[in-house]
């Protein structure tokens, strides 16, 4: 569809032709401009997600809803709004890696928006192509680890096996296993994968805080 400032298209003129070429982790959003204040600002669905976790239902939270009806005011007031702001005022897309907190999960997805193409003073709708990549619940607890462990540690969320973290270092695969099974009791883990999964989001939460 071809749009210009000044005949700007219809946002379903927009997204009509590319529906069919998102993937099944990617949902689209039409953000309605309804004046000023971003609260009021309308999230209507285009497209769910397919981005399935036990964590939170994406698809239920970020159902059509103001963006003042949102669960979680935080999230929309630190890494929505902002960003919708300087799009709206620059009228270029944006596209980025987003990191960030929702209902105290982190979560990490890549964000497109585009913006309505106009002369008007600020365009009427932007349109948002966010693509999951990663969920993970926070650990209720931290570890001190000593020197060892956090070889251990970066193995493991290497793919590294026991066997294979054992030889690296030049431990005993009895010794590897021993630090695993203490690591996943320190952190509640169900298994060795869930270990991984909770060392991820600890490194993860360390990035969100500093940012």
């Amino acid at each position: 569809m071809h749009t210009t400032p000044q005949l700007p298209a219809a946002p379903e003129d927009i997204y009509r032709d590319v529906l069919d070429l998102l993937t099944i982790r990617m949902r689209m959003t039409l953000v309605v401009l309804d004046g000023e204040d971003p609260l009021q600002w309308h999230l209507k669905v285009v497209r769910p997600s397919g981005f399935s976790s036990r964590l939170l239902n994406i698809n239920k939270l970020f159902a059509d809803q103001r963006i003042g009806e949102f669960k979680d005011r935080a999230y929309m007031e630190t890494a929505v709004i902002p960003r919708y702001r300087e799009v709206i005022a620059t009228q270029k897309p944006s596209m980025e890696l987003v990191k960030t907190r929702v209902l105290g999960v982190n979560l990490g997805y890549e964000r497109l928006i585009l913006p309505q193409k106009t002369t008007a003073r600020r365009p009427s709708w932007l349109l948002t192509v966010s693509n999951g990549r990663f969920m993970f619940n926070p650990p209720q607890q931290q570890a001190r680890m000593d020197a060892t462990d956090e070889a251990v540690i970066q193995l493991l969320t290497e793919g590294a096996t026991a066997k294979e973290i054992a030889a690296d270092l030049g431990l005993s695969h009895r010794t590897v296993e021993h630090r695993l099974e203490r690591m996943k009791e320190r952190y509640g883990a169900k298994n060795t994968v869930h270990l991984a999964a909770m060392l991820v989001a600890t490194h993860f939460d360390r990035d969100v805080e500093k940012s």
